[in-house]
């Protein structure tokens, strides 16, 4: 097939950090070509590279057989390539519609025409069949919602390139299947796409080709129908493929209830909750997007008022003010989304481990430089975060190394209930395994931990019980034989059956 885009010798460096080395790599017109790696592996970096977002220190860049030197998105778009972002850059403030066509809006003179716009959007969203309402402010919508304006963003442009980074990250399985759907579509339409994922099954049932990297360099390129995960695996790793899962330990009948919620309700959100979660005992609660399982773990946590229910922790009464409030009744929380919701993105690692559990790393109002530094070296290490040091920016970091400085500070108080949601979002395989070994550990010495996870086979591999949750409710209670993937969807789509 003839190269499209053809990069030679391509470099680049982030401070101490060689994140490009040498890169090689041809991309054929029409195709889906898929970029693999681990966290910090590269692709996501030489995918900001193709579109412009990232001008390299060194080698060369082809389009179509011209030597082209991107210096901004603005200039990839003249040339007809844009990028789906993994990290969402959307305007809060303004409307889906808005920000779909924001800065190539049809107008007359400085005047928008609002018909036209309407009629485009409608047509997109007829064409994609992604839907999201067009008058809603995106600061009303869920990161799910969020990430369909994104890729509605992007497709509105019309490019004949387009670099899509972790594209189905926060969507449900119909709207993964209706994007991969849509990829194959436009690459049968003569556009590329290049598909950065961590989520091999989905590499491998949609690209012509994949690209594996390992340590900022090409590994190989290889045509799809050549690979499985396990090769993959094996070839962004450097080590043979091992198991997913860790063993499940058995936790014992009569083990102490960690937590009890008993007729949960918000209005509009989610009804009548019921559950109980057991010392050392692992429960997901799992479903479509929106059905309401974040918002249940907000609740708990303080960070969303409920209308009417009880909470008991350890069999004692506990009623959610805030989240410090749940901090001091040794509740933690891992946030959906690390960017939005977890982390303080122009701090240190340290500061970020550190941040809730101040006054326990100085006196008299002033933190222990010393202090802070050794407890957050320790809380790091114990849970495997990789950086030069704790005083590096939390910037720097890989996404997986980043969703492991969450849990260093979510446990660094030894909670006795850990919330979980989307503990292993973005991520590679090799982290996505330190993570649930972690949870694994952590059940294993008594701790209770709820679990929200959009993944079926992390929720079957993980869970002693999994709740299936439908518009607000939770439908469904499975273990042992029960928990099978088919009962998880069926339970989740609202099947009469489940619901009588």
């Amino acid at each position: 097939m003839t190269a499209l885009i053809r990069l030679t010798g391509i470099d680049k460096r982030f401070g101490g950090t060689q994140a490009l080395s040498g890169v090689d790599l041809e991309i054929a017109s029409g195709t889906v070509h898929a970029l693999v790696g681990e966290n910090g592996a590269g692709k996501s970096t030489l995918g900001k590279v193709v579109a412009g977002v990232i001008a390299p220190d060194s080698g060369t860049y082809e389009l179509a057989g011209r030597t082209v030197n991107l210096s901004s998105p603005r200039q990839a778009l003249d040339l007809g390539i844009t990028m789906m972002a993994q990290e969402l850059s959307l305007v809060p403030s303004r409307s889906v519609v808005e920000n779909v066509y924001l800065g190539i809006e049809p107008h007359i003179g400085p005047f928008v025409r609002r018909r036209e716009l309407t009629t485009l959007f409608n047509q997109l969203v007829e064409e994609t069949g992604i839907h999201v309402h067009p008058n809603v402010l995106v600061n009303d919508l869920s990161v799910g919602d969020q990430q369909k304006v994104e890729i509605l963003r992007a497709l509105a442009r019309e490019a004949s390139i387009i670099v899509m980074d972790e594209p189905t990250a926060r969507l449900s399985k119909s709207e993964t299947l209706a994007l991969k759907n849509l990829a194959r579509k436009l690459a049968e339409s003569g556009r590329t796409v290049i598909f950065v994922s961590h989520f091999l099954s989905e590499v491998l049932s949609i690209a012509d080709q994949i690209t594996t990297m390992r340590d900022g360099q090409v590994v190989r390129t290889s045509l799809a129908v050549e690979e499985t995960e396990e090769s993959l695996i094996e070839a962004m790793t450097g080590r043979a493929f091992t198991a997913s899962f860790p063993d499940r330990i058995p936790i014992a009948s009569n083990a102490p209830i960690a937590l009890s919620v008993k007729n949960l309700s918000r209005n509009t959100v989610f009804s009548n909750i019921n559950f109980d979660v057991r010392n050392g005992e692992i429960v997901a609660l799992t479903g479509l997007v929106g059905s309401g399982r974040s918002e249940i773990l907000l609740a708990i946590f303080g960070d969303l008022q409920v209308d009417s229910g009880d909470i008991k922790i350890a069999e004692a009464s506990y009623d959610p003010r805030n989240p410090r409030h749940a901090l001091n009744n040794k509740i933690a929380l891992v946030p959906e989304s690390r960017k939005d919701q977890g982390l303080f993105l122009n701090l240190s690692v340290e500061s970020n481990i550190t941040m809730p559990y101040l006054k326990t790393v100085g006196s008299l109002g002033f933190v222990s430089t010393r202090a802070a530094g050794s407890t957050a070296q320790k809380a790091a290490g114990a849970v495997g975060v990789k950086a030069e040091s704790t005083a590096a920016p939390i910037a720097s970091l890989s996404g997986g190394n980043q969703q492991k400085t969450l849990f260093a500070r979510a446990l660094l108080d030894s909670p006795d209930v850990l919330l979980a949601d989307e503990p292993t979002r973005g991520v590679d395989v090799a982290a996505k395994r330190a993570i649930y070994d972690l949870l694994a550990t952590r059940a294993a010495k008594g701790m209770g931990i709820l679990m929200v996870s959009s993944e079926t086979e992390e929720v079957l591999g993980l869970a002693h019980r999994i709740l299936v949750m439908h518009k607000g409710r939770i439908v469904a209670e499975l273990a042992g034989e029960s928990a099978t993937e088919e009962g998880i969807m069926t339970a989740a789509f609202g099947s009469p059956e489940v619901n009588s």
